[in-house]
């Protein structure tokens, strides 16, 4: 099988599940916002679960992942099961203890974490403590999601991407029951869903025990922190910190400026955020994590021509579902934030607030899923200085563009911030890795996102136009509004199709060949 198809294969194994786990993300999402609106408690849940989220994604799935895997992939192909299986062991205890000093310092210096991330809470004591409290049980979840991390780029590694793709759904199952549960006993009802993230951060790790075993992986506790490839790991790592998840730090920055801004601002940027991952965890990031070990692999072997094609597919696969989600969020902002949202006490004012958001953040979805895809090629090159200094310069460029925007659209403006910064970033990715290797294929490259974006604005009008039948602003309907957005939302993907074919787009034959031949799973 070749990468291309491997990585299609991987992608959408990752994507199914992805999908599953968005799918009950949304039904969590519609408990959170029917039992806590868009209020306080909201406002004091999303920042207390963002900081471990945060480093979840920066330590655990961010830099220790795609830092690991490129290491681990040189050792599974070309040195003993021995020496695999100790790197294994050395790995995991030093990750635990990391971990571990991680989480008992976030639980410590939680107020002062809460300062940082929102200094505008400290004007309400009760909502400053309430988050306090919050985020000094949710930590925890840091230490095991991190262990699952590791996992994953373990069984990654060995081209096993079932259990760490469906493991997520256990986090929002976790989340919706016990909120159901323990809704009505606590004395702070907020408090059952701080209960729900810590609980399904330990049962996503304890689901990848059984697959690890079967690769003949256990965790044993080896001390020999001079080993040569957990030192490259660790170089790898402490720059990826950051270089790879400026999008992840966007947020957290805008989460800083939003606590400024009137009570519900941070909720309608979340909800908004929620929606933007959704196109981006169930193709950009399923592409971006299946590509990193063909890669890795790719680099090891020293077959360049082929790593610059990969990486060129890889790129033109993810741009050909992005930029059409980007379009269609656009036009279809306003009823996929009614039919999902509007419920209990998150009223029209709240769809409208968050639809702004989701406008703006939508504009660089394109280049969120591009940086998804370029930053592991770095990695797989065993590089991660370059997306480091990238991502300070466009750290730096968020908080301008922060401060100009929210003056003139509030909450609305740190999206747009963020966007710039993103497509900010992606230029600057692409322009150093085709130095690094000798250029790549813009003209290709360009040529196809034109076709993309051609085929992309009628699927737009035409699925706006549909919507447009219904009054958004009424509630009720909802059967009869449900079917008109999936016919909006059909029409759309079905004449983008069309439209892709007639314009001779090399990813819709490629999709439609391999789909054919039946490789999907």
């Amino acid at each position: 099988m070749t990468e291309n198809k491997k990585i299609t294969q991987a992608a959408s194994i990752i994507g199914l599940g992805t999908l599953l786990s968005r799918v009950f993300g949304f039904l969590r999402d519609v408990v959170i916002a029917h039992f806590f609106g868009a209020g306080l408690a909201a406002d004091a849940f999303f920042v207390a679960f963002r900081i471990p989220n945060l480093w979840r994604r920066l330590v655990g799935e961010g830099s220790l992942t795609i830092s690991f895997i490129p290491v681990y992939t040189e050792y599974l192909t070309q040195r003993s099961d021995k020496e695999v299986r100790e790197l294994t062991h050395i790995a995991f205890t030093i990750a635990a203890i990391v971990l571990l000093l991680l989480t008992l310092g976030g639980i410590f210096f939680s107020p002062y974490l809460i300062r940082i991330i929102a200094p505008g809470f400290i004007r309400i004591p009760e909502k400053f403590e309430l988050t306090v409290h919050l985020n000094q049980i949710i930590f925890p979840y840091l230490f095991f999601m991190g262990l699952f991390a590791l996992s994953m780029g373990i069984l990654n590694s060995h081209r096993h991407f079932f259990a760490p793709a469906f493991a997520p759904i256990f986090l929002n199952i976790s989340m919706i029951v016990s909120v159901l549960l323990f809704y009505s006993v606590l004395e702070k009802p907020v408090m059952a869903l701080a209960i729900g993230v810590l609980t399904g951060g330990i049962i996503q790790f304890l689901f990848q025990i059984p697959f690890l075993m079967k690769k003949r992986v256990d965790f044993r506790f080896n001390f020999n922190y001079h080993h040569p490839a957990i030192k490259r790991i660790g170089f790898l790592m402490v720059p990826g910190l950051i270089g790879t998840a400026v999008y992840q730090l966007n947020v957290f920055i805008d989460t800083v400026f939003a606590s400024f801004l009137p009570s519900g601002s941070v909720s309608y940027l979340f909800f908004a955020d929620r929606l933007l991952e959704f196109p981006l965890g169930l193709f950009a990031i399923a592409i971006g994590m299946a590509s990193l070990p063909s890669l890795s692999a790719l680099v090891s072997q020293g077959k360049k021509e082929e790593f610059k094609e990969t990486l060129s597919f890889a790129f033109r696969l993810t741009s050909f579902i992005s930029i059409p989600a980007m379009v269609g969020l656009i036009a279809l902002r306003i009823p996929i934030v009614h039919v999902l949202f509007e419920r209990g006490l998150f009223d029209h004012y709240a769809t409208e607030m968050t639809a702004k958001a989701l406008l703006f953040y939508s504009l660089g979805l394109w280049a969120i899923a591009g940086v998804r895809t370029l930053v592991p090629a770095f990695y797989s090159l065993q590089d991660s200085w370059t997306p480091l200094k990238i991502a300070l310069i466009c750290l730096g460029a968020n908080v301008v563009f922060n401060a100009a925007f929210i003056i003139p659209l509030k909450h609305a403006g740190l999206a747009l911030a963020t966007s710039l910064s993103s497509t900010l970033n992606l230029l600057l990715l692409s322009w150093k890795l085709s130095h690094r290797l000798g250029g790549i294929e813009f003209r290709k490259t360009l040529r196809n996102l034109s076709k993309i974006l051609l085929s992309s604005l009628p699927m737009g009008l035409i699925a706006y136009g549909i919507c447009s039948f219904e009054d958004w602003t009424l509630t009720g309907n909802l059967v009869q509004k449900i079917l008109l957005l999936g016919t909006g939302i059909l029409s759309g993907i079905i004449l983008y199709g069309m439209i892709s074919f007639k314009l001779r787009n090399e990813e819709i034959y490629f999709l439609t060949k391999w789909m054919r031949k039946g490789d999907r799973f």
